[in-house]
């Protein structure tokens, strides 16, 4: 027997929006009623938000178990070798419980929980929408929604951001970082979608953040901004975000290891190569311009063409092994220098 907690928004964590529906609440990553200022073929864009990569449910409870209930689970990705999409549950940070929900599937449990009290989050796959339609605990159990002091953190990308590889929700490589340093993560990682959109830019000036990292460049390959448009959008991006964020540590991480175009020209004449050395120019020239708290990280520090070689079957994307090696290189060159100087400006 089990209780059913309110679907209250206070639950929900590294949302941009929430969706109410008939019967269900459903987490996007960008503003979904605002969907038309974010064009993309296919609407890929939006398809891509509403996988709630890095997005938990946050709540105190004595429960011994959580039991999420969802509208029915869409197919698996094709490109991604795992038979059911899987759920975790987090205590302080430390991985405690997952569940396993085959496509179809309208629920899910997470247990045994520790006895007493505690503050569990319990985050969903980043590889299928999730349209919540009930949470439940233990018949007798209490539950509260307690504020969260944490530092935020708020990460843009691409699919290497995105992490549909990750062995679970609480396994992408930005989970795994934020969980380590007790961070509130905000990830808008969104597959083969980071082009540099100003709306996009828009909506992380609008978040609260202590911390931003941007890694820019790996889908700009597929041709959408060449070696005119591609150093000017960085700035653009950073200065925009800036309105609202003038001080705030952020770091630009430039692209991982992508064999196929580190030297060899795309079809715009551009190559990874000359992305990393135009995002390292910007990040020049926007400190020049007087930016004290911008920062600068070669890809190659975060995932190098060695790892690809060892944990990529595409020669781009990591697999969940690969995911988890990604989010220890990043914590190395990125995260803990950032730290730092968040502690030299509090």
């Amino acid at each position: 027997m089990m209780i059913a907690m309110p679907l209250h928004e206070a639950l929900f964590q590294g949302a941009i929006s929430l969706e109410y529906g008939q019967g269900y609440v459903k987490p996007w990553r960008l503003p979904f009623r605002e969907w038309g200022l974010f064009p993309s073929p296919g609407n890929d864009l939006v398809n891509r938000a509403g996988n709630p990569s890095g997005v938990r449910l946050r709540f105190a409870t004595t429960s011994s178990a959580v039991r999420l209930s969802f509208l029915p689970l869409g197919p698996l990705n094709a490109a991604v070798l795992r038979d059911a999409f899987v759920f975790d549950a987090t205590i302080d940070g430390a991985l405690v419980a997952s569940g396993r929900a085959q496509p179809g599937a309208s629920s899910v449990e997470l247990g045994p929980l520790p006895a007493g009290d505690k503050v569990v989050e319990c985050w969903l796959p980043p590889d299928t929408p999730v349209a919540l339609t009930a949470v439940e605990l233990a018949e007798g159990a209490t539950w509260a929604v307690p504020p969260d002091p944490r530092p935020r953190w708020v990460t843009y990308g691409s699919s290497l951001t995105h992490c549909v590889r990750a062995h679970g929700g609480a396994r992408i490589w930005s989970a795994i970082v934020a969980r380590r340093h007790g961070l509130h993560l905000t990830s808008l990682g969104y597959g083969g979608q980071c082009h540099l959109d100003p709306l996009v830019g828009m909506v992380i000036r609008d978040l609260p953040a202590d911390l931003i990292t941007l890694k820019l460049g790996i889908n700009c390959v597929s041709g959408s901004l060449n070696a005119r448009t591609f150093p000017s959008a960085v700035l653009g991006l950073v200065r925009l975000i800036r309105e609202k964020h003038p001080t705030t540590p952020m770091t630009l991480i430039s692209p991982i290891a992508y064999p196929p175009n580190e030297t060899t020209p795309n079809k715009v004449d551009y190559t990874i190569h000359a992305m990393r050395e135009a995002i390292a120019d910007m990040h020049h020239r926007l400190v020049a311009a007087g930016d004290r708290h911008l920062y600068y990280v070669n890809g190659l520090e975060v995932f190098g063409l060695d790892l690809i070689a060892t944990y990529s079957t595409d020669q781009c994307h990591p697999n969940a092994d690969g995911i988890e090696v990604m989010a220890e290189h990043f914590d190395g060159a990125v995260m803990r220098p950032l730290l730092a100087r968040l502690s030299r400006t509090a």
